[in-house]
């Protein structure tokens, strides 16, 4: 388990800068959240999902996003990835407010700007893991950064896999590939959707660290979406949703501290 020694400042917060009227994203912060508000439906079966959220996630950070079933996490994470759009309120990756965005724009962000890592791996069978990795920059129609590939390589420790397809790798090699493919373009933030649920706790543990030094060698900023209190200790805040609303900050997350906010909502 990680501990953290020294707390970070507070990955949210309630007065928002402004610029001309709109929000405007201070310096060390690489995505805000302001008045977020996401509804599914209308009329009395509409479905609140987000009801005004707003939340900073300082740059260089790892931030887990955590909360009961249907409190509004995942909706959360896919809004500031750009990959569904509010119904209200505004968020910004850096400078950009992707709700200002043409689609064209939006696809161009995310595949410059963002990465992704998920669940299921999502890795082309077809493809070796270096094949996988590089992907990302070669479908941007960039040549691979072989100095930063080398690195990031070395980070997740895949250096003896690199000509393995996904079939010949373990779970925990096929998460490591897909950690790494999310590193290669050096985005300004990386998405983690539950990225140990389909793993053992020793393999999950594994790249819950290849995250962790990510953030702290290679100077990434993440956002975890996680309902796991061990997960969330290795992040250096924790923020927890409820009902659709951020209800807790836990800095320096540890088991405990998570389970007694977690425990504290059921009461």
């Amino acid at each position: 388990m990680h501990t953290q020694t020294t707390a970070p400042p507070p990955p949210h917060t309630s007065t928002p800068p402004r610029r001309g009227g709109r929000p405007a994203t201070p310096p060390g912060v690489a995505a805000r959240v302001v008045d977020a508000v996401k509804t599914y439906g209308s009329g009395p079966t509409a479905v609140h999902a987000l009801a005004g959220v707003s939340l900073d996630v300082p740059a260089g950070r790892f931030l887990a996003v955590m909360g009961p079933s249907g409190s509004g996490k995942s909706t959360l994470m896919h809004c500031l990835a750009g990959l569904d759009t509010l119904t209200s309120g505004h968020v910004l990756i850096g400078d950009a407010d992707l709700g200002a965005l043409r689609e064209k724009q939006l696809t161009r962000l995310r595949r410059d700007r963002i990465g992704f890592v998920f669940q299921a791996f999502n890795l082309i069978p077809t493809l070796t893991a270096r094949e996988n990795i590089e992907l990302p920059a070669r479908l941007a129609g960039h040549r691979p950064d072989e100095a930063w590939f080398r690195q990031v390589v070395d980070t997740v420790g895949l250096a003896n896999r690199l000509g393995h397809r996904p079939s010949e790798l373990s779970g925990g090699q096929q998460q490591r590939v897909a950690v790494a493919r999310a590193l290669a373009t050096r985005p300004e933030l990386i998405f983690a959707d539950e990225p140990t649920g389909n793993l053992d706790s020793r393999t999950g543990t594994e790249i819950l660290s290849f995250l962790r030094e990510a953030v702290e060698a290679l100077g990434q900023t993440i956002v975890m979406v996680t309902h796991d209190p061990v997960a969330a200790t290795f992040a250096h805040d924790a923020v927890i949703l409820a009902d659709g609303r951020i209800v807790d900050h836990v800095p320096a997350p540890t088991v405990d501290s998570v389970l007694d906010r977690l425990k504290a909502l059921g009461d």
